[in-house]
């Protein structure tokens, strides 16, 4: 009997148990999966949750439920890998050898990273949405905030789903509007990055939206300490708030560091193509886990995941790794007022007006803001449940096509990843 276990039980991990065990033999291969509690949390859901667009209920479940019959789930903390063994040490003394190991723990927050954010004023005047408990405790924090300074901030890249912050921003001045105190409120987005995003075309675009919505724009802005309600930057500029809403630093699995598998920041260093670890041929890294050079976020494990499959089998096999993952993105952008955004990229690609999947037919527009985007946004919280995470077919193909797009409307070239 040979062993693939896989370390995470999050979108990514999901996906490749469920696709591998009707891929593999059982009768020749266990798959184990480990995490360390048995609650899915639909991250992309908690965006609303402060703002009551969300119960609770709708993005939480059990992840037994998703977990195919044939995979086994084993709830406890991971000490560390030893890939000299091809073992993995659990925190309660139990090790799991593996023949094949497949990393999708993602990434956590972490306030204590800098200094100054975690302290009196957390969960006070400071707030975060990138957790269940957070966002619950920001929607009481934004119930109750009438006038004064509200930044939003991103403290450091990458991190993961990179649009959510500006989401939160225009999701706030909506809020803000539909209650009477957009006029009372000074709003202001401090992020890391030269613009607004990432790509070029689509920060111009997104920093053209934050001024007609009168949302102040900081870039550049590295922050080296929190300090008496105000945000101090490397270079000493200074951002006072009243109510901070931080993206903390991101940073992988502590046993990644632990294991000697990553980088400082806890990133599993992989081939940007065929997603398998540089330094062991039988690991690979999946979702948030890894370094790639594109956006954390739920469509990269979607699609780069349909990648690790077939290459984890051409390598059972003894076969050349021949599936390439294009680092193919999209994301709804909620943009409030009941509309949304939708950009699709990829490693060499910037996003693009057009329409998607379908060429002129969409129904979803790239790079505009319609209201079917946002029903759009709304929607993908059932296909995640039902269609993404059983390992159903999806009507989005995982790498990227131009078919549909624009290319000659936008002037800035295409941005290359390494």
């Amino acid at each position: 009997m040979r062993r693939l276990v896989v370390l995470g039980a999050g979108t990514a991990g999901t996906i490749v148990a469920g696709k591998l065990r009707r891929r593999l033999d059982p009768a020749q291969w266990r798959i184990t999966v480990v995490d360390r509690d048995d609650v899915h949390r639909y991250q992309p859901g908690y965006l609303f949750l402060p703002f009551g667009g969300n119960r609770p209920e709708d993005v939480v479940r059990s992840r037994h439920a998703y977990i195919p019959d044939g995979v086994e789930l084993v709830l406890a903390d991971v000490d560390r890998v030893a890939p000299e063994l091809n073992s993995v040490l659990l925190a309660d003394g139990r090790t799991l050898d593996y023949d094949y190991l497949v990393v999708a723990t993602g990434v956590q927050p972490r306030p204590d990273q800098t200094p100054g954010l975690l302290g009196d004023e957390w969960r006070r005047s400071i707030h975060e949405f990138y957790t269940y408990d957070g966002a619950l405790a920001l929607a009481g924090a934004l119930d109750g905030f009438t006038e004064g300074r509200l930044v939003v901030n991103v403290v450091d890249m990458p991190i993961k789903c990179p649009v959510a912050p500006l989401e939160f921003a225009f999701l706030a001045d909506a809020f803000l509007a539909e209650r009477g105190l957009r006029d009372r409120v000074e709003l202001t987005y401090v992020t890391p990055l030269p613009g607004a995003f990432t790509k070029p075309v689509a920060s111009a675009h997104l920093g053209g939206m934050l001024a007609a919505r009168r949302i102040g724009l900081e870039t550049d802005f590295l922050v080296e300490q929190v300090r008496d309600r105000t945000l101090v930057s490397y270079d000493e500029r200074e951002v006072p708030f009243d109510l901070l809403v931080t993206v903390p630093l991101n940073m992988g699995a502590d046993y990644v560091a632990r294991s000697g598998l990553g980088d400082e920041m806890n990133y599993v260093p992989v081939d940007r193509r065929t997603l398998r670890s540089t330094a062991h041929a039988n690991i690979f890294a999946v979702g948030d886990a890894n370094d790639l050079p594109t956006s954390k976020a739920g469509s990269v494990a979607h699609f780069s995941a349909d990648v690790v499959v077939e290459n984890m089998l051409s390598a059972i096999r003894g076969l050349p790794l021949r599936a390439s993952f294009d680092g193919h993105a999209n994301c709804f952008i909620e943009s409030g007022h009941g509309k949304g955004l939708l950009i699709d990229f990829d490693y060499d690609t910037e996003p693009l007006p057009g329409k998607y999947p379908l060429p002129r037919v969409g129904p979803f527009s790239l790079l505009a803001e319609t209201r079917l985007n946002h029903l759009g946004k709304l929607g993908f919280r059932w296909a995640y449940w039902n269609l993404l995470l059983p390992g159903r077919p999806m009507p989005v193909p995982s790498r990227m096509s131009m078919a549909g797009k624009v290319r000659d409307s936008v002037s800035v070239p295409a941005a290359r990843g390494r």
